[in-house]
């Protein structure tokens, strides 16, 4: 992790900002995962970034990520600028197939970096989540306000000196004036939200949509301000479903957290599972074998089609159509048995381990999966007919929320939702993980980006994700389902038996956790969603110092209201309905 000497820069985009920014005192990082990463002044923040999204040849378009680190506890920080707090922006070229970290050290108990948001419409909510969760001021941030806490909420959680469960805490009392000021916090004053209720010539409707209402998807508000039906602003509310995920990271060895990434996005079961180890595994230098990485790859794709039919059935209720969710959630239910066969759970099974599955896949597997691929297309078949070529489907989602490549890649949009701009970009394709460079398989892609083609991009991911099952039933490798590594966790049963080598590591690395060699390293999944990743920071320890998690969801729904300004209410509901997000999600 030491910093590389100036006189052994490399080519590439550090090569770049070396040549552009002279003696500027630009510090180059090395990290596991291998992304080009480069300390920069806070005072030259802004001329980087411009000069990375808009002046080096194949820019760096998308803000991917934004986020912090609390520095003050680390201890392996050899040849790093000093830093009390840390803010990280991790770009992403898709010209270059490439990403770059660019970090800005803070000093300070109230430490302020320039706002980026004159750069990236998605800043915005990055921004404000770090302003909430590290007290960081963003100068020229339009509206820094907490985002995942409520507005009462004392200090800032995801800072070191901020306790992480409630026994450590003073103990919660609610006298009358306590009660008065929280419910005071919750009363809508539509100013805060930039609406106002009367025009120069006619009021306005403000209107509260959720946070429960079948139709948001999850415990999500969305302020309306309606000129009749017209939405004149559509203001998303998120952090009713916060629950401290990064910060649960930090109190929970690399092992036992597994299964908090479960609930992560809900849908995804094990995928979520995948990012978060893939980056333990190349912090410790773990080679997962083929025959695990095959398996991985086949329950992701179950996962893919479980979330994706519960996206078809939803979506099609919500634009009207009743029937469909019904037969979807028969074949969901379908795919699940063939999860729990294999797991032994059903929607949070947190099967997959550091070096690779929990068990072998038991006898009679290849039967249930048989079953599977032969029931399933003639099932999507069906479904054509009933939703895809439904009048009422068609005539609530062609053409609404509808936006381009470039809007896509401005916002942060990526997965199914970025696909259906017609830009045939898969994490799986540009960048294979887990062996999916050795499977066969289309980009599914849309040719308008509206609600119509978000659906019909999922629907044909379905198809790929058979094909690539059918693949991993056909072709799949013999040998171990886990590393026989030492910081593998636990480590294959049977050699616990045989030697005692095994058995100490077992103990300890079940118990107190296995050691990660200090380092950083951020992995990416194409998930159910879009792309997920877990940016881990390990200070040499059983735990990890920092847990980062990215989900596309965040950013999709920060696109609502640039999508929804000028359309009626009901297409809202159409434009929720795609962006298929789950609020776990969202909020972490």
């Amino acid at each position: 992790m030491s910093a590389v000497r100036e006189e052994m820069r490399p080519l590439g985009v550090i090569g770049e900002l070396y040549a552009r920014f002279p003696g500027e005192g630009f510090v180059e990082q090395a990290t596991a995962d291998g992304i080009p990463t480069m300390w920069v002044p806070v005072g030259r923040l802004l001329r980087v970034m411009k000069l990375l999204k808009h002046e080096i040849r194949q820019p760096y378009r998308m803000l991917y990520d934004l986020t912090a680190v609390d520095e003050r506890l680390r201890q392996h920080r050899d040849g790093l600028p000093p830093a009390d707090f840390t803010v990280v922006y991790h770009l992403m070229s898709f010209e270059r197939n490439s990403d770059v970290r660019i970090k800005v050290a803070l000093r300070g108990e109230s430490p302020h970096c320039p706002s980026v948001t004159g750069l990236w419409l998605n800043a915005n909510w990055y921004e404000r989540e770090v302003w909430d969760l590290f007290g960081i001021w963003f100068d020229g941030h339009p509206n820094l306000q907490r985002i995942m806490m409520p507005r009462t909420w004392q200090g800032h959680p995801l800072r070191k000196d901020h306790y992480a469960r409630a026994t450590e805490a003073e103990r919660l009392t609610m006298d009358a004036a306590r009660v008065d000021r929280e419910q005071e916090a919750l009363r809508i004053k539509p100013e805060e939200w930039g609406m106002t209720a009367a025009g120069e010539d006619h009021d306005y409707m403000i209107l509260n949509l959720g946070p429960n209402h079948p139709s948001v998807h999850g415990v999500f508000r969305v302020m309306l301000q309606l000129d009749g039906e017209e939405i004149v602003q559509a203001v998303p509310d998120i952090g009713y479903h916060h629950r401290g995920a990064e910060k649960m990271g930090e109190r929970q060895s690399w092992h036992s957290y597994i299964p908090y990434t479960d609930r992560i996005d809900y849908l995804g079961g094990v995928m979520n599972n995948l990012p978060y180890l893939m980056a333990i595994e190349r912090m410790a230098g773990i080679q997962v074998p083929e025959r695990a990485q095959t398996i991985r790859v086949m329950l992701c794709e179950f996962f893919r089609i479980t979330s994706h039919l519960l996206f078809y059935g939803t979506f099609a209720q919500d634009v009207g159509s009743m029937s469909p969710v019904f037969y979807m959630f028969v074949d969901r239910q379908k795919a699940y048995d063939v999860i729990e066969a294999i797991t032994g759970f059903r929607m949070h099974p947190a099967w997959f381990r550091i070096g690779g599955v929990a068990a072998d896949l038991p006898r009679g597997w290849e039967k249930r999966v048989r079953e599977f691929l032969d029931w399933m297309p003639k099932r999507l078949k069906d479904y054509e007919q009933m939703a895809l070529k439904n009048t009422i489907l068609k005539r609530r989602s062609i053409g609404i929320g509808q936006y381009s490549t470039d809007e896509a890649i401005e916002w942060g949009v990526t997965g199914p939702g970025l696909r259906a701009t017609g830009y045939a970009w898969d994490y799986r394709k540009a960048r294979p993980y887990s062996g999916y460079e050795h499977f066969e398989f289309e980009i599914p892609t849309g040719k308008n980006g509206d609600a119509y083609d978000r659906c019909l991009v999922r629907v044909e991911e379905i198809r790929q994700s058979l094909r690539i099952i059918e693949q991993c039933l056909k072709h799949m490798p013999s040998g171990d389902y886990k590393a026989r590594h030492p910081l593998t966790t636990p480590p294959i049963k049977d050699h616990t038996m045989q030697d005692i080598e095994t058995l100490i590591h077992h103990f300890l690395n079940v118990s107190w956790g296995p050691v990660i060699p200090p380092g950083e390293c951020t992995m990416t999944v194409e998930a159910t969603k879009g792309l997920n990743s877990y940016y881990l920071t390990s200070d040499g320890g059983t735990m990890s110092y920092r847990t980062r998690i990215r989900t596309p969801s965040f950013a999709h729904l920060q696109m609502i209201p640039y999508l929804a300004r000028g359309l009626m209410l009901p297409d809202l509901i159409a434009i929720i309905a795609s962006i298929d997000f789950v609020m776990a999600d969202v909020d972490r």
